[in-house]
């Protein structure tokens, strides 16, 4: 029935003179969101307005399913685009339409019009009231409600005539690529994809840093990471993964620093790293998952260790969120299932009996002083070796 999308935004209104750049991003993001999709179709933007026409056969459930991981958009609507045939022929034309829609015509409705095209003969307020008219004589089940109905009927005068009554809810944000490039710290946790998810719907491109620890870790725990990265790239877009050897590193650490430091240290280094590649990749700030409280690396005190060692700033969507939070999160972009899957990553091996909550970057720092001799070298091989995993 529909071969034609109205696509809408919202928050890029907002951009004054610069608005064209952001709507032709998202128009970029639509077309590749399509070419996911089984058939052939058209994305073209006209007066404020993104469509995307499908040409030929199609899987309706499929498109929208790809349209709904596109940052920017906040409603698809599937329409009805009409010739203008006069207007006795647009009010058929709607009765039929909502006889195709919706089977059950016991229901409340509003018709919302908007005359974009001045010289159509007929004003706005005037088609309400005479489409409304026209859907009353025709269904009696249904009934206007103008403050709170069950669905409004939106009718465009264009170029030509745009009707439409379903509206799907996007992801809303702003479209991926126009808010810069960041790297985030992926474990294979909860909270670092949803923390990818988080800032990508911002409109920033993701590249991705892991902490592989083999023989500790195992081939599992990576598989499960790439796996996560797969998930959020279906709404980030490509994601470069970089896997480093962390097992030297950790292993030093556990060795010549104190007990209690260990998650501390070992995540100052992991910054520090990070930030490495990502002043060699172009990126212009950090990402984690971390959360005030949720565990003893992340209270105020230790976050502001870990800040310490790093130039570029440290985004933290998730900052005040609960873990229920962050749970849901999770569920909608279906990152949970993978995220439990009981393989441990390099953060959960070596974890002190009781690690210190109000860490001081003054004793952190002389601590560290002990890995002087051999860090260096360790730093240089773990991120030269580094292997990078390219996720489309």
């Amino acid at each position: 029935m529909f071969q034609t999308f109205l696509i809408k935004y919202g928050e890029i209104f907002l951009k004054g003179k610069n608005r064209y750049v952001f709507e032709d991003a998202l128009v970029d993001q639509v077309r590749n969101a399509v070419l996911k999709v089984e058939g052939e179709f058209k994305v073209h933007k006209y007066l404020s307005r993104i469509y995307v026409e499908a040409v030929g056969e199609f899987d309706y459930d499929e498109l929208v399913s790809a349209l709904k991981k596109v940052f920017g958009i906040t409603a698809i609507c599937p329409v009805l685009v009409l010739d203008d045939e006069g207007f006795d022929k647009l009010k058929e034309e709607i009765v039929e339409y909502i006889d195709r829609t919706y089977p059950d015509k016991n229901m409340t409705f509003k018709v919302q019009s908007k005359r974009a095209r001045k010289n159509y003969p007929v004003e706005s307020m005037q088609m309400n009231a005479l489409i409304g008219e026209a859907l009353l004589d025709a269904y009696p089940g249904m009934k206007v409600d103008v403050h709170n109905p069950d669905i409004f009927v939106y009718v465009e005068v264009r170029e030509r005539i745009y009707v439409y009554s379903i509206v799907i809810p996007g992801p809303g944000g702003m479209p991926v690529g126009t808010a810069g490039k960041g790297m985030l710290l992926l474990s294979g946790g909860l909270d670092s994809p949803v923390a990818g998810y988080m800032i990508s719907k911002r409109g920033v491109r993701l590249e991705a840093v892991y902490f592989h620890a083999p023989p500790y870790t195992s081939e599992r725990a990576k598989q499960k990471v790439v796996d996560l990265a797969t998930i959020v790239a279906e709404y980030s877009g490509p994601i470069r993964l970089h896997v480093v050897n962390f097992t030297e590193i950790q292993m030093a650490i556990y060795e010549k620093c104190p007990e209690d430091e260990l998650t501390i240290i070992m995540r100052r280094y992991m910054m520090r790293i990070a930030e490495h590649i990502a002043n060699e990749t172009g990126c212009i700030g950090l990402i984690t998952g971390e959360s005030i409280g949720q565990v003893a690396s992340q209270t105020m005190q230790s976050l502001a260790c870990t800040n310490e060692v790093c130039e570029l700033p440290v985004y933290r969507p998730l900052i005040a969120f609960d873990k229920q939070d962050i749970v849901t999160i999770a569920e909608k972009i279906n990152t949970y299932e993978t995220s439990i899957l009981p393989y441990e990553d390099c953060c959960t091996t070596f974890v002190a009996e009781h690690p210190v909550t109000k860490p001081t970057v003054k004793v952190i720092a002389r601590h560290e002083e002990r890995l002087a001799d051999c860090i260096d070298e360790m730093f240089k091989t773990a991120v030269e070796g580094r292997e990078i995993i390219e996720i489309k």
